[in-house]
């Protein structure tokens, strides 16, 4: 009997070898995690960027149905949920997007192509800054991006503002208009359709809470007027 109690103390973990696999199991996690955040943050990065390309096409499809025109919903920037809200703080205009889907329903079929993964996550996810619902029905499409040149309901249109311009009077326009926000771009290539919502840390009006922050942390995904749509790095907006 007392050797085969001897063989089950044997072959049992002593507390010295228990504290090393737990100290072991910390370290392989402690080293995992921030990859697993890192591969999370890029899949967030990516599903964006779908949603954005899929935003310009619907675009250009009803672009190309109305004469080659944008649309002119300045009325949709006060009628829907909210109306028109600029905010005091940066930015000085309201380019939430609900108005988009209100538009484009018949060319974008899935109303969650209106907000990505990681801005549906807080703060982002309910900040008036960034959503805008469609409608106010409780299943209404929520809107997460910006769109800068259909800001505001101007009358006459503002010379930086789309609503009902063809693309070249647009690009012209927006020239002209010397916009320290969106520069002077020399076509289409570097006009800013759409982007997600960052709030860079320069900016002392920014709410501290908020100054540095961005849906993805370190930079923004742009969507152009030629169509394409990048993720480019902004050092002011490290969370």
């Amino acid at each position: 009997m007392r050797a085969v109690g001897a063989k089950a103390w044997r072959a049992a973990f002593t507390l010295v070898e228990l504290l090393v696999v737990i100290a072991i199991v910390a370290l392989l996690a402690g080293l995992l995690l921030p990859s697993l955040a890192r591969a999370r943050r890029k899949g967030d990065q990516a599903e964006c960027l779908g949603n954005l390309r899929q935003v310009g096409m619907a675009l250009s499809m009803h672009v190309d149905e109305n004469n080659q025109r944008f649309p002119d919903r300045r009325d949709l920037k006060t009628a829907l949920p909210g109306g028109w809200r600029p905010w005091n703080s940066w930015p000085a205009s309201d380019p939430r997007a609900g108005w988009a889907a209100v538009v484009l329903t018949n060319h974008v079929g899935n109303p969650g192509v209106w907000s990505c993964a990681a801005s549906r996550k807080s703060p982002f996810s309910e900040l008036v800054q960034i959503v805008q619902r469609a409608s106010e029905s409780p299943d209404a499409a929520a809107t997460r991006y910006w769109m800068w040149r259909f800001d505001r309901p101007d009358d006459p249109v503002a010379q930086d503002n789309f609503w009902g311009k063809r693309e070249d009077q647009a690009v012209a326009d927006l020239q002209a208009a010397n916009n320290p926000a969106a520069g002077v771009p020399t076509g289409p290539t570097e006009v800013e359709l759409a982007v997600d919502g960052y709030f860079p840390g320069t900016i002392p009006s920014v709410d501290a809470s908020l100054r540095g922050r961005a849906v993805h942390p370190g930079g923004r995904n742009r969507l152009f007027l030629d169509g394409h749509a990048a993720f480019f790095r902004d050092a002011r907006t490290s969370r």
